[in-house]
């Protein structure tokens, strides 16, 4: 019996001991899974636009690429570290790298509002003088691009909001503040995504699976905060409200005929 009651308290400050760690590296994995996703999806679609580049197959990279992808990978890296350091205990490191959130964010929106239209015009000026299967592909993908314009401005907006009202709870609300970075870091998630082939996607006839894949990146951190809290944190459904009204214009506009006349003037004409 003595040695019973000795093996119940031990086991019993087991699981407290394990929650209590998950509280604190859930943010961690989320930040390290989302990197994850970001080199799957990117390293391998990289490779083979780099081989058709030097085939000829396709236009050079522009400038403006080479920076949104330093500018994102920053970002990535950034979330990565303050993740980490939180988790600790570094507090003071974390809120003096934070000052680097605020220039980066918009800095990597900037970067993206610059690309779509400059990647869009390099294609155009690639397929001049081309033979006509080639001027026919390249007006298929700039259709193609357009819509996908819908997502790039979304996330522009989505990503570019809720990273301001992360770093706006960042000293009334520690909480609110760490779950709307991750948040917000999810919203360009659908670039990666959508490269992987391995997943089903709905484009080009649909957005559909942009909106879907995302929510397994979310599901770790949602899941544990909901068997942590009975309830859903608020961060969520401020990530609802920024999120829903923008993909339901996004589904509606896709492929639609007034779309397809109004934007090309602004991306391309």
């Amino acid at each position: 019996m003595a040695t019973h009651a000795q093996i119940q308290p031990a086991s019993g400050a087991e699981a407290p001991s394990l929650t209590a760690f998950i509280d604190r590296w859930i943010y961690v994995f989320m930040a390290a899974m989302l990197v994850a996703v970001v080199l799957v999806g990117f390293i391998p679609d990289s490779i083979g636009k780099i081989a058709a580049v030097e085939a000829g197959e396709r236009p050079p990279f522009p400038f403006a690429m080479h920076v949104h992808a330093v500018l994102m990978g920053s970002w990535m890296l950034l979330l990565l570290t303050q993740t980490t350091l939180m988790a600790t205990g570094r507090r003071d490191w974390h809120m003096q790298l934070g000052m680097l959130g605020m220039v980066l964010a918009p800095a990597l929106v900037l970067a993206g509002v610059v690309l779509v239209p400059t990647n869009l015009q390099s294609m155009i000026a690639f397929a001049e003088g081309k033979p006509p299967e080639v001027q026919a592909e390249v007006q298929g993908f700039l259709h193609f691009m357009t819509n996908i314009a819908l997502i790039q401005g979304r996330v522009a907006i989505c990503f570019l909001l809720l990273v301001y009202l992360g770093l706006k709870a960042r000293k009334h609300d520690p909480g609110l503040h760490k779950r709307l970075m991750i948040l917000a870091t999810t919203v360009p998630m659908p670039a990666a995504l959508d490269r992987m082939e391995f997943l089903y996607h709905t484009m080009p006839d649909s957005p559909l699976s942009a909106d879907f894949w995302p929510l397994f990146c979310i599901a770790p951190m949602f899941l544990w905060d909901l068997y942590r809290q009975r309830k859903i944190h608020r961060a969520y459904w401020i990530w609802a409200a920024v999120m829903v009204p923008t993909g339901i214009f996004v589904n509606l506009a896709w492929n639609s005929d007034w779309w397809h006349s109004f934007a090309p003037g602004i991306l391309y004409g």
